[in-house]
């Protein structure tokens, strides 16, 4: 029924089984295997209390325990399968299986195969030595054909238990045992040689085991060395202070931990004539306050400099406090501000700064503002120390970290103004754009309107914008206005000039005057200005066609009382004396040639009439050009005083 129930897996009946057959190994035995999750793995376990290895094995593999199955062919002493079982599915425990296969070789005499395996298992280090203990010919043999520093050195120990030290320091040597090599040869008197194996090698145990012998033997100075090439700087520092080394104590000191270098700083405290070391001692242990302590009584300038760059916002606000009075007796005002600004004295910090007047630099104002979220300050007066610190800025001509402290402040008023006062074009565009505030767009509109801006379009396009933008519809009227006067003065384009006008007329209506009958006077300017401008321009296009009208329409121009403010004469005229050129009524021409003499400088005449027409109008009326035409023609002056006064008669009296 048991072997049964193994074919059918049933386990609760096999229990009964192996209860009624008095089978308690079996019955233990399926207990324990209750553990195994797989049911095939507990059904295995029955096969094998009942003797049906097969089936176990079968049970094993369907199952892919191949641990256990491991396990069954070791029990079962077919370690060839437990090996092959291993290396395909149950690596991790190959070692164990190679291990076991040796201990079971070795228990059955087969000892040059137990070797192997025992290699295989990674133990034959200490194995193979204790196998082979009592055939030590042999065991030397299979140390000098491994060459394991390992084995060397075992084999070397065991040879010096035999007081065979000649060999010992042989293998020793094999083993690179650098620490038992020394031990050896200290042992042997050897000494000199110990050293320059220590030497050599930096071994730091074989350095400690030499600096303990030269110690024993009172050389001093070799004990330190070889201490400090073990890194045992207590032993050391405490051979240096029993023997007045002060010199090696110092650096020795400075790469020992920090108890020795408080130790040594004690030492050289105590002894009073080198508080240059202590101090410096104390401040690379972390001991600040004993070493500030020390430095101030002993008037430490350069050291207390040192110490202060490794204060921070942790450390005692009295021990900052006094730093930074202490920088101020020196003339130190920098870092005396820093050291005020680590231990939050902002306001103490930024009256120094008034005071020494100290430049305030972009890092520096970055580390006297109080963040937000701060609890040193109250809102109100973190945006008061903002400004403060943003007028400094001013006064000093920093204009961009102002512009930047007073918007922190929330100031933006004062913001544009220092950002005006840097020039910077683009910035002040920019800051214009994010603000949007009337204020803003009309400072930075005003800025604009300063610059150059008849040869950037982008200039303009700004002006026109932020003045639109801040509601400043007669200042965008007055812009316009300036527009107008650049296309006549410059260009000579009236069409554009009229446009511009007609632009500010529309402004200067729609907005709010403070005074109307002032308003109303200005756009009667205006339309007045347009008027005739627009009477001109209408000239200009007729004339192809309309010769006659558009002369006509000049010469009532002329007769304008109002004409200078609108168009200039130049204009006019010129357009009347090259019309009457072209049609050769010299004399004609020659008469508004000399209205424009009356009007403009001989020197801008060219501008309005080409040197052509001016010689063929003169030439055709019979009259000689004056010298002063013909000097402005030529592009010849006279810086002499007399000569000037010439000109000026002949402009005056052809």
């Amino acid at each position: 029924m048991a072997r049964m129930c193994v074919k059918t897996q049933r386990l609760d009946v096999a229990r009964i089984c192996l209860g009624h057959m008095g089978h308690a190994r079996g019955a233990k035995a399926l207990r324990e295997a209750e553990q195994e999750p797989e049911q095939e793995a507990r059904v295995a376990v029955l096969a094998i209390q009942l003797g049906m290895l097969e089936d176990a094995e079968w049970l094993y593999k369907a199952c892919k325990r191949y641990d256990l199955l491991n396990k069954f062919y070791q029990a079962s002493n077919q370690w060839q399968k437990a090996i092959e079982t291993a290396e395909a599915h149950d690596r991790v425990h190959l070692r164990t299986t190679h291990y076991n296969y040796a201990k079971h070789l070795e228990a059955t005499g087969q000892q040059s195969l137990a070797l192997t395996h025992f290699e295989k298992s990674d133990t034959h280090r200490f194995e193979i030595p204790r196998m082979l203990s009592e055939d030590l010919q042999a065991l030397e043999n299979y140390i000098n054909k491994m060459k394991d520093k390992s084995l060397w050195k075992w084999w070397a120990q065991y040879l010096e238990s035999q007081s065979d030290m000649e060999s010992a320091l042989k293998y020793y040597e094999l083993a690179q045992d650098y620490f038992s090599l020394v031990r050896v040869h200290c042992f042997q008197g050897n000494i000199q040689k110990a050293a320059e194996i220590a030497n050599e090698t930096g071994n730091g145990a074989a350095s400690y085991h030499l600096a303990r012998q030269y110690e024993s033997q009172e050389d001093i100075r070799q004990a330190v060395h070889f201490y400090s090439r073990a890194q045992a700087f207590n032993n050391a520092i405490r051979l240096c202070k029993a023997n007045n080394l002060d010199d090696q104590l110092m650096n020795l000191a400075l790469l020992s931990s920090p108890e020795d270098m408080i130790e040594a700083a004690c030492y050289y405290e105590e002894k009073g004539d080198q508080m240059d070391r202590a101090v410096m001692l104390y401040h690379k242990a972390g001991h600040l306050s004993k070493a500030l302590e020390l430095a101030f009584a002993t008037q430490q300038f350069g050291t207390l400099q040192l110490i202060a760059e490794d204060l921070d916002e942790k450390s005692d606000p009295a021990l900052l406090a006094r730093c930074s009075g202490f920088f101020i007796e020196h003339a130190q005002y920098e870092k005396a501000m820093e050291l005020l600004l680590t231990a939050k004295k902002y306001h103490e910090a930024l009256q120094l700064c008034l005071e020494q007047n100290l430049t305030i630099t972009e890092e520096l104002a970055e580390k006297m503002t109080v963040p937000k979220e701060s609890q040193d300050l109250s809102e109100e007066s973190r945006r008061e120390l903002l400004e403060q610190i943003a007028d400094c800025c001013m006064r000093q001509g920093n204009y961009h970290v102002a512009t930047k402290k007073y918007t922190q402040a929330g100031n933006k008023l004062k913001a544009m103004r220092a950002l005006l006062k840097s020039g910077d074009t683009e910035k002040i565009i920019f800051f214009a754009g994010v603000s949007r505030q009337r204020e803003i767009y009309i400072m930075a509109a005003n800025y604009l309107q300063s610059l150059d801006w008849r040869k950037d379009a982008k200039i303009i396009a700004n002006i026109i914008s932020f003045y639109t933008k801040g509601g400043a519809l007669d200042l965008l009227a007055g812009f316009y206005d300036a527009c107008a006067q650049v296309e006549i003065e410059e260009y000579q384009n009236y069409e554009k000039a009229h446009r511009a006008l007609t632009e500010a007329y529309k402004c200067l209506s729609k907005a709010k005057a403070r005074s109307p009958v002032e308003q109303e006077s200005k756009l009667g300017h205006l339309q007045s200005r347009i008027s005739l401008i627009k009477r001109f321009i209408h000239a200009q296009r007729v004339y192809p066609e309309d010769t006659e009208e558009a002369v006509r329409q000049c010469e009532l121009l002329l007769a304008e009382q109002n004409f200078d403010d609108a168009i200039r004469h130049g204009d006019v005229l010129g357009f009347l004396v090259q019309h009457y050129a072209q049609v050769e009524e010299f004399h004609t021409a020659y008469r508004y040639l000399e209205e424009m003499q009356k009007r403009i400088p001989a020197s801008n005449l060219s501008y309005y009439v080409s040197p052509q027409i001016m010689e063929a109008v003169h030439r055709g009326a019979g009259i000689p050009m004056s010298r002063a035409l013909a000097r402005a023609h030529t592009g010849h002056g006279s810086t002499d005083n007399r000569e000037e006064e010439e000109v000026a008669d002949e402009v005056q009296d052809p």
